[in-house]
């Protein structure tokens, strides 16, 4: 007759635990620019992180919108096996000055699709690495509407924009924000020497300082829930041991 009790207090811990875990997870699993920041006016290597959110079909399109009221005039992606990248420009309606010409069209479109035998898993994620510049020096943020296309035909269209004040859209479009370029740095950032060292160049090291805090807030945040859990299973089983006891000293 006591063991029924018991059983419903390993049902509830192991519940808890389950919801601590189940309510963590989302945070994790947008699609996201990473590093998340990088100076006005200078060029940069970003990668978009794309997760696999199904649990029975494989990611197999990727398409990034790069916005062009604020084009870019430098855009390339660095090869990833596996994949092919295709790139769309578009026409201006007003040229954009870089190094003193003018540029008429600006890329608005990657597209990178998984060749035969090629995608991301469930379970999985992936990165592509996209070098881009100059970023403009009259925004603080640029937004990157993703279209994520499985196998079995879903599209998830990462497209919602975030608004101070609100709760985060379920599918939030990933945003790079832009800061202020430290006194004393030279027109590109003190970043790259040249939009052909994006990709490789010191760009990393320069956005590594926001990168590593939202890395570390993440981190935290891990550690968080797989406390709460153990928390909560430590505290079924301290109960089922006193359970316990109280059975054998009534006998």
């Amino acid at each position: 007759m006591r063991s029924l009790p018991t059983r419903r207090l390993a049902a509830v811990a192991l519940t808890a635990a389950a919801s601590v875990v189940a309510l963590a997870g989302p945070a994790f699993a947008h699609v996201t620019v990473n590093p998340g920041a990088a100076a006005q006016g200078g060029y940069t290597a970003v990668d978009f992180r794309v997760p696999n959110e199904s649990d029975a079909a494989g990611t197999v399109k990727l398409e990034v919108n790069l916005p062009l009221d604020h084009p870019l005039a430098s855009v390339r992606t660095l090869p990833l096996p596996g994949w092919t990248a295709a790139v769309e420009k578009a026409k201006l309606d007003k040229p954009i000055k870089v190094h003193g010409s003018d540029v008429n069209e600006a890329v608005s479109k990657i597209t990178w699709t998984a060749d035969a035998g090629t995608k991301i898993a469930p379970g999985q994620f992936q990165e592509f690495r996209v070098s881009i510049g100059p970023l403009p020096s009259d925004a603080d943020s640029m937004v990157f509407k993703t279209l994520q296309t499985y196998d079995n035909g879903d599209v998830v269209r990462w497209i919602d924009e975030s608004k101070d004040g609100q709760p985060e859209p379920a599918h939030p479009a990933p945003v790079l924000k832009l800061t202020k370029a430290a006194a004393g740095e030279d027109a590109h950032g003190g970043v790259t020497a040249s939009p052909s060292a994006g990709a490789h160049g010191d760009s990393a090291d320069h956005t590594a300082g926001p990168a590593g805090a939202k890395s570390s807030d993440s981190t935290a945040r891990v550690l968080g829930v797989v406390g709460i859990v153990v928390g909560v299973i430590g505290t079924a089983v301290g109960v089922l041991g006193l359970r316990r006891r109280s059975s054998g000293s009534a006998s």
